[in-house]
């Protein structure tokens, strides 16, 4: 079995306290890699369980499924997706906005706000994410993860939106960003190692929150600087479980990018085989 563990500060509590010894003696492997990298691995069978993007689960919802209680969401503000501009967001029509490579959630997400909250029609490009070469190309550009936390100190006068502020305030719902699925194979050929992983996720997600996750945090702060408060907030602000309200959300984050054009058809989410 191979984990995908996605390279971001965000969603390492539900790996942090999981037994990687055990693990390895059970013949399991983990890859880290950015979200889009970790899509595209379990898209072509190379990566079994691991957190991916909402939207790269929507495309392939009648493969996968969802480990319970387990998302990287957020009621509000997500601090770490952004998108920084030149102009105000009402004045980006016939606009150039420079697109993570990272991301395919926080993609579709720019463009259902943009089109269907804020009716602006601008053209996309794909870049590698670089801030400072975004900005010299583009009128604005999408970051998220470590980079938009980055670029966010160095800002400056930019127009800067938090994309689950808007999604939040426009539809009342949280924004789920990245989901714990896994391929639908794993059940018949894996299924006792796949239960285990699933529940050590469950209990290292608890764990980081009974702990208010300063472990968490004086890792981080040791990778990444920053302030021990800032890091306090931020995850503090981010929710880690999958309810009711979370699957109202994500119907409707998926049923915008159907409308939109993003998904071809509406998924069939939600199924619990998980056990």
């Amino acid at each position: 079995m191979n984990i995908g563990e996605i390279s971001y500060t965000n969603i390492i509590p539900l790996y942090y306290y999981l037994d990687r010894e055990h693990l390895m003696d059970q013949g399991v492997t983990i890859t880290h890699a950015v979200p889009s990298r970790i899509n595209a691995l379990m898209e072509n069978q190379l990566v079994d369980i691991g957190g991916i993007s909402s939207f790269s689960f929507g495309k392939n919802a009648d493969h996968y499924s969802l480990v319970p209680d387990l998302s990287v969401s957020s009621y509000g503000r997500v601090n770490s997706i952004f998108l920084f501009s030149k102009y105000k967001i009402e004045d980006l029509s016939d606009k150039k906005i420079a697109l993570t490579s990272s991301s395919e959630t926080s993609v579709a997400l720019l463009k259902i706000i943009l089109d269907r909250f804020y009716g602006v029609q601008v053209s996309y490009q794909v870049e590698t994410p670089h801030f400072e070469k975004m900005l010299e190309h583009y009128d604005a550009c999408l970051l998220i993860g470590d980079d938009a936390i980055s670029a966010y100190r160095k800002s400056g006068a930019y127009h800067v939106y938090d994309l689950g502020e808007i999604w939040y305030q426009q539809t009342g719902l949280p924004m789920i960003f990245a989901v714990m699925a896994y391929r639908n194979e794993m059940e018949t050929e894996k299924g006792s190692l796949l239960s285990y992983v699933g529940k050590s996720m469950i209990e290292s997600k608890e764990r980081c929150q009974r702990e208010k996750f300063v472990p968490v945090i004086k890792r981080v702060l040791t990778e990444h600087g920053g302030t021990f408060q800032f890091w306090e907030s931020y995850f503090n602000g981010l929710n880690y479980q999958f309810s009711g309200e979370h699957e109202k959300g994500l119907n409707l984050y998926f049923q915008l990018a159907v409308e939109c054009g993003l998904l071809k058809t509406m998924p069939s989410i939600l199924k619990y085989s998980y056990k």
